[in-house]
């Protein structure tokens, strides 16, 4: 078959990855450059997603945990293994056993796949641990063991990959002006006919189908993520409740320095991609909350957003899901919603969609 894929993120490249195998004839368009936008801005996480069990997503979270490891395993350069400690306080939102029975489940949907199995520790041992921590108030804590990437260089890995094939061809710079369900696609100006358009636009899949009067049994909650990256050395991971809500936040280690994030604002798909002043500020005042050693804003060496496409399910972002969903309509199969960690598993759906 000839096949269309729209979208060179992750989720895009992947599909496209999966349809050569199949000896498909697969032509990738990116509007800008290969990870370019929302897959090169994450969390620098490959994860399970922990906090995803408070919402009973068992069966993304199992599949999350098997693909974590394939990244591992495949790109061990550009993807490790990182230990993270959560810290129970007192004025914790999340009681002690809540997070004990989240990291029994973790560690039991990983199963084989499972990187490093959770820890208790005593506040006693927390001291040692993590001396950075701020130690009034604190009961006990746990750590456990997650995936992590530069997401950039393993997106363009993935892409060196596909490119490998002799079906395949990418077109970058291509800006998308029609598809239809009969297969057609016009880009720049030029129309060309397929077999199967795979509309992978990450948070744009909607609004393609919008703008070309197609219709969508799904919409997306675009949730914008912020990060900030400062000059703090760090030897390991924090898995963290914001201060006065249930939202989670992570402070990492990353090249050398300290990146703290994620925030969680909705946005409409017109808006430009930056961090607010009002989540530089909360992130600091987070971070602040709980590590000794206090930064400020001109510590900062780097911040930057991402949209992450959810499916849209609920008023409350913390509730809305991480699961994916695909759908198709004659000869045009959307992708909506979906994980860095998933793009794999996702690829493989899609293809049987096919």
């Amino acid at each position: 078959m000839k096949i269309a894929v729209i979208g060179g993120g992750i989720n895009g490249t992947m599909i496209a990855w999966e349809l050569c195998k199949c000896h498909h004839k697969v032509t990738l368009f990116e509007k800008s450059t290969s990870m370019s936008q929302t897959s090169s801005v994450s969390s620098k996480l490959l994860h399970g997603g922990l906090r995803y069990l408070e919402n009973f997503e068992f069966r993304l979270v199992k599949e999350a945990l098997r693909e974590r490891q394939w990244w591992i395993d495949q790109a061990p350069d550009l993807a490790q293994p990182l230990k993270i400690f959560i810290p129970i306080y007192k004025w914790s939102r999340r009681p002690a056993w809540l997070y004990k029975i989240g990291l029994y489940l973790y560690d039991l949907l990983a199963g084989k796949q499972n990187i490093g199995r959770h820890q208790n520790h005593s506040k006693a041992s927390m001291q040692g641990l993590c001396p950075g921590l701020k130690m009034k108030s604190l009961v006990t804590g746990f750590s456990y063991y997650d995936g992590q990437m530069d997401d950039f260089q393993l997106g363009l890995w993935a892409v060196d990959q596909v490119k490998q094939y002799k079906n395949f061809t990418i077109i970058e710079e291509a800006a998308i002006d029609r598809v239809d369900i009969n297969g057609g696609v016009v880009y720049n100006g030029n129309k060309e006919q397929f077999d199967k358009v795979i509309n992978a636009a990450g948070p744009w899949a909607y609004q393609l189908l919008k703008d070309n009067d197609i219709n969508s049994g799904y919409e997306l909650d675009l949730v914008r993520g912020s990060h900030i990256i400062v000059n703090r050395k760090l030897d390991h991971g924090y898995f963290l409740e914001a201060p006065g809500e249930r939202r989670i936040f992570f402070v990492l280690p990353y090249k050398g320095q300290t990146l703290i994030g994620t925030t969680e604002v909705r946005q409409k798909i017109s808006d430009e991609v930056k961090p607010a002043q009002s989540e530089i500020l909360n992130l600091l005042s987070a971070y602040n909350h709980y590590f000794i050693d206090s930064i400020v804003e001109k510590d900062i060496v780097k911040a930057f957003s991402g949209v992450r496409p959810l499916v849209k399910s609920s008023n409350n972002t913390n509730k809305t899901t991480r699961e994916y969903t695909i759908q198709t309509s004659k000869n045009l199969i959307s992708v909506f919603g979906g994980k860095w960690t998933t793009a794999r598993a996702l690829a493989k759906k899609v293809v049987k969609h096919i």
